[in-house]
């Protein structure tokens, strides 16, 4: 296949590779660089989530995501506390932590730790539950005569400390109700 194939590189191996083909037709060349980069974790271009909103009795997922090389170990603390995986709680391969039926007592302060063989480095964040959103009135299925109008009503609660946007799709297309003002109206009701 004309591969190169390289294992446990170090800083040596560094440098341009060149590729020579070569017939009875005559020969080309390509080349590449191979840049070995190493560095402890940092935080500084993607640190976490100062603050993190998950909705009671729903699925957060905190995200970690150092630079650093080679790939770092990742662990988690909740304040004091440190995190394994469990029931609830799961630490991903590229450092995310997933919480699922997030609840009141999950409210607090989560650090990511970042180790490789160069360093390490974390990065902390403050989880808050907020109310999760419910639609509490459906739209309703509709039978109409060709030319009439219909109204379809979608009410739903939500946590005061947020916004709510209400979204409505045709077959799984989002109707746009700027281009399709002449057809589609939205009444907001406060």
């Amino acid at each position: 296949k004309g591969e190169l194939r390289m294992q446990s590189l170090t800083f040596d191996d560094a440098g341009m590779y060149q590729c020579i083909a070569e017939n009875m037709h005559g020969i080309i060349y390509a080349n590449a660089e191979l840049k070995i980069v190493a560095s402890p974790p940092t935080f500084e271009l993607n640190p976490m989530k100062k603050k993190i909103l998950a909705a009671k009795g729903g699925r957060v997922i905190i995200e970690c995501k150092p630079k650093a090389a080679p790939k770092p170990k990742f662990s988690w603390s909740k304040g004091t506390e440190l995190l394994a995986n469990g029931s609830r709680i799961r630490i991903w391969d590229d450092g995310s932590l997933e919480i699922i039926n997030v609840t009141k007592l999950d409210e607090g302060r989560y650090t990511c730790f970042a180790e490789n063989n160069r360093g390490k480095a974390n990065s902390t964040g403050v989880l808050e539950m907020t109310e999760a959103t419910r639609i509490t009135l459906a739209p309703l299925n509709v039978d109409v005569t060709v030319g009439e109008n219909a109204t379809m009503q979608c009410i739903a609660s939500h946590d005061p400390t947020l916004d709510l946007t209400f979204i409505w799709s045709l077959n799984g297309f989002v109707i746009d109700f700027e281009k399709e003002h002449e057809h589609y109206e939205r009444n907001v009701m406060v």
